[in-house]
């Protein structure tokens, strides 16, 4: 069996991301493989601790991805103060083929088109995939599952963060499944009045229910946030008011493009003219409002740039949303000229964890070990883009951890399995909980 058929059976998506199945990547064309361990933002440190405690199986499993087509070299991408951090220096070899590639601390770099082009040098076209520029990029944790699965291990485990306003900052490895309740009940972790907990970073991450919510495959990071941060304010805007207010707030000024790091990298995406436009998108779609689905979700352009408090963020998730469902994108044939203002006009972390009203959080989260000692995990079976995985376990069945509980779905989809020896409580479409004892 190869390394992709491998993947596949394991049940590997992109650790931090959508949950795209990780071994739809693996195609023939690249000459780079770009690692991301940039934790692109505020509060994360879920890759910097795998660097640091498993830095021999994420380069095993980097290895065995540039082998298995070939790849001349694969940057391992950090920013610098990981690089510090790590001992690590710009261009530093880390195996055969493994080269360090410091970023600078600049907010969104995790964000791939923006590492690509600063690893690299070269501008993904608007829309295409990296593939189309000779590159792939995997996560650290994507890499260090690859590792794990070759050996035998399919991926049933999940390394985060848990920070924000805790006494200390953690990372963590538990079964996927497992009830986020439990886990801040085991490490004495509460949410005090008046905070909101988010799985993702402040700035892109979600806001989620503690008391219901679960380990997933994507889970990066878990953080516990004053409501009264802007980071948590700019979750709670409703996109239709927004939209109905930006058309008449909005003084045009222009801050919102001038910053957008997709803009200065060169992409025909200008926030400023969707906002005067957001009650008037009709069809047939004109060019400016496909380009939305260029915006990387970034929230520059609502929390730093925009002097009227309108949020272009909202607006544009507006029409991303009507585009999906639409199935419609932007995809350029073209290549896009990178703005000679880039390089003054990025926006360092410090600043960024400021304007967030995160910065005092902000502390070098403690590895506290692989954790599994729970009791009852919930096995979603929709973990990843396309068709959810259907199950192969009924009420009352034995499993033990690594067993394949639900295969692929047709078409695009991952097989998922126990984390936990256990028996089977609940099975449905949505998913399977399994209870030990």
């Amino acid at each position: 069996m190869d390394i992709k058929e491998i993947m596949k059976n394991a049940g590997i998506v992109g650790a931090g991301g959508a949950g795209f199945p990780s071994f739809m990547k693996l195609a023939e064309g690249a000459d780079t493989l770009v690692v991301n361990g940039a934790e692109c933002e505020p509060l994360l440190y879920t890759d910097y601790v795998l660097l640091d405690t498993e830095l021999d199986t994420v380069l095993s499993g980097i290895s065995a991805v540039i082998n298995y087509i070939n790849i001349p070299r694969a940057l391992m991408c950090v920013k610098k103060h990981t690089a510090e951090r790590l001992g690590w220096s710009d261009g530093m070899c880390l195996a055969d083929r493994i080269f360090v590639k410091e970023l600078p601390n600049v907010y969104p770099m995790g964000d791939e088109i923006s590492m690509i082009y600063q690893a690299t040098g070269r501008v993904v076209r608007a829309g295409n995939l990296p593939i189309t520029s000779g590159v792939i990029v995997y996560n650290v944790e994507t890499l260090y599952n690859i590792a794990k699965a070759l050996d035998g291990h399919p991926l049933t485990m999940k390394w985060f963060t848990i920070g924000g306003n805790v006494k200390e900052p953690i990372v963590v490895c538990t079964p996927i499944g497992t009830r986020l309740s439990d886990v801040f009940k085991k490490y004495g972790i509460t949410v005090p009045a008046g905070h909101t907990v988010l799985d993702g970073g402040p700035s892109m991450g979600r806001v989620i229910n503690p008391n219901s919510a679960i380990v997933t495959k994507t889970t990066k990071g878990i953080l516990i946030l004053p409501d009264t941060a802007p980071a948590i304010e700019s979750k709670r805007i409703d996109a239709a008011k927004a939209a109905a207010r930006a058309e008449t707030a909005c003084c045009q000024c222009t801050r919102c493009t001038d910053l957008c790091p997709r803009h200065l990298l060169g992409y025909p995406l200008e926030p400023h003219k969707m906002v005067r436009t957001a009650a008037q998108a009709v069809a047939p779609m004109p060019i400016m409002v496909l380009t939305a689905t260029l915006c990387c979700g970034c929230g520059i352009c609502e929390t730093l740039a925009c002097c009227q408090g309108i949020s272009p963020r909202a607006v544009i998730a507006n029409y991303k949303d009507m585009l999906g469902k639409n199935r419609m994108k932007y995809v350029a044939n073209v290549d896009a000229k990178v703005s000679a203002e880039r390089e003054y006009r990025m926006v360092s972390s410090h600043k960024w964890a400021s304007v967030l009203g995160v910065e005092k959080y902000d502390r070098v989260a403690k590895f506290v070990g692989v954790d599994t000692d729970y009791q009852r995990f919930e096995i979603l079976m929709s973990q990843h883009i396309g068709a959810p995985s259907v199950a192969k376990v009924s009420v009352g069945d034995t499993v033990r951890a690594g067993d394949v509980i639900a295969e692929a779905g047709a078409g695009l989809s991952l097989p998922q399995h126990a984390s936990a020896d256990g028996r089977v409580s609940y099975v449905d479409q949505k998913k399977i909980i399994i209870d030990r004892g």
